[in-house]
């Protein structure tokens, strides 16, 4: 067909004359950016679900047994080297104890403090990395390299990065989902798509603060049009759309365009997932739903399983809330760390135990962790301050090795020093299960190619199965 010929479709009759040839020349502006992409690696996990417990919770308090620091309570510790520079002139710390008792459970014979009793039925499906470090020292920092690979900069999500390597197994839904996140510490940069074309977004499912009860997708229904009517309007909007983006060639036009598709056919399908009654009273019980402790975490974690069956990539959980110090941040009364323990152990452990009855565990990676740890030195009477140097978080099923622990900090918990698994690493080998090469998946922007590991990242296989 000539130049003419079309610039008369576009023009004639609105442009109705180009719309009809668009839709005869084949399906490429429709095409679905979220389409499954087949891994380019052998990996065993599907999704990700992934516990984020902000604030930084106590992994000396928790899942990293240290008897030297139980023998050593109430100790000066006297810093050296590096560790005396983080401190400046005050180089003296005390040293606090765990102030729960530790047993072993489990064949594997795994460490768990009594916050967790649930989870410590679960060891043997555990893998526990101790040895983990990261980047920053406040929480905004290291929440965003948490999420995104960078401490200051607009960098795309990890879930982000993940739906643009592997798309969705559900095109109905998003490929991403965060469930209850924060607005503050990084915001919503901790589930922006940045950069990666904006289809790659993180959904929102409700937000910090409000019951999970009501959580669900902002704008997700139309109360003043029929849903026939709906479809009518929508069909015609988007007929525009494709015509203008097909004559300015515009990525951002697409983008949106892709992501109008997505939110019309999330109406039609998300509210059925988001909602809980279909759930037998055991499944909620087991939960902790109806119990005021473990209501809100519970339903969390049901949604996530919920979402997790019906093919989304990426699930975050979030255990958050809109105040200046995040739940976990105990740097005084320590002994809060209960409050939140039980208010998510019950959940998780719940969790982990549907996946498994359901044949998903096998590929789900669950992963379980916060910004950072905690010292092992008393912050006034009974808290504890940030740690980056060293902590733990555990990951389950997705390929990964059941009842084992990697690594391990210093004699009293401070510092990683055995097999050192830094976020960057740990990002790279997550990537690594879905069947991403984390050195491969970029994306090129402003001149140069961006992945979520930036120049850095090695893959641990001690971890694999």
């Amino acid at each position: 067909m000539s130049h003419h010929r079309r610039q008369f479709l576009k023009s004639a009759g609105c442009g109705f004359g180009s719309l009809a040839l668009s839709s005869l020349l084949g399906s490429q502006a429709n095409a679905n950016p979220l389409s499954p992409k087949p891994p380019v690696l052998p990996g065993k996990a599907k999704r990700i679900i992934f516990l984020f417990m902000a604030g930084g919770p106590s992994h000396v308090d928790s899942f990293d047994y240290k008897p030297e620091l139980i023998k050593r309570d109430g100790q000066t510790f006297d810093f050296v080297g590096v560790r005396k520079q983080t401190f400046g002139k005050k180089s003296q710390r005390t040293l606090l104890k765990p102030l729960w008792d530790f047993k072993q459970h489990g064949q594997s014979g795994r460490w768990v403090s009594s916050l967790f009793p649930h989870i410590a039925k679960h060891v043997d499906d555990l893998c526990f990395i101790h040895s983990m470090h990261t980047e920053g020292v406040a929480h905004g920092p290291s929440t965003l390299f948490l999420h995104t690979g960078a401490t200051n900069l607009v960098r795309p999500s990890m879930g982000s990065w993940i739906t643009y390597g592997l798309g969705t197994e559900n095109e109905n839904l998003p490929g991403f989902v965060t469930i209850m996140p924060s607005a503050s510490k990084g915001g919503p940069r901790n589930y922006s798509n940045a950069f990666l074309p904006a289809v790659h977004q993180g959904t929102c499912v409700g937000r910090a603060g409000l019951p999970a009860s009501e959580a669900t997708i902002r704008n997700l229904n139309n109360p003043h049009l029929p849903l026939n009517s709906q479809k009518q309007q929508f069909d015609f909007l988007q007929q525009l759309n494709r015509q203008q983006a097909q004559t300015k060639n515009d990525q951002n036009l697409n983008a949106a365009i892709d992501s109008f598709d997505l939110a019309f056919r999330m109406q039609m399908n998300a509210p059925d997932i988001l909602d809980l009654a279909s759930e037998s009273e055991a499944t909620k019980t087991m939960y902790g739903i109806g119990e005021k402790a473990t209501e809100n975490y519970g339903r969390q974690c049901l949604m996530a399983r919920r979402l997790a069956e019906r093919g989304v990539r990426f699930i975050q959980v979030n255990y958050s809330d809109e105040s200046v110090n995040p739940r976990w941040d105990q740097h005084s009364n320590m002994p809060k760390h209960e409050v939140h323990a039980r208010a998510t152990d019950q959940p998780v452990a719940a969790l982990l135990q549907d996946l498994k009855q359901r044949g998903l565990l096998e590929d789900t990676l669950v992963w379980w962790g916060g910004e950072f740890g905690r010292t092992p030195f008393a912050q006034g009477k009974d808290g504890r301050d940030h740690n980056p140097r060293g902590f733990t978080t555990w990951l389950a099923g997705g390929g990964t090795k059941p009842g084992y622990a990697h690594g391990a900090t210093d004699e009293i918990g401070d510092t990683a020093v055995t097999d050192r698994l830094h976020m960057h690493d740990l990002h790279a080998t997550m990537l690594h299960l879905l069947g991403l090469d984390h050195e491969r998946l970029t994306y090129n922007y402003a001149g140069r190619d961006f992945r979520l590991t930036d120049v850095a990242g090695n893959v641990e296989k001690a971890i694999f199965a």
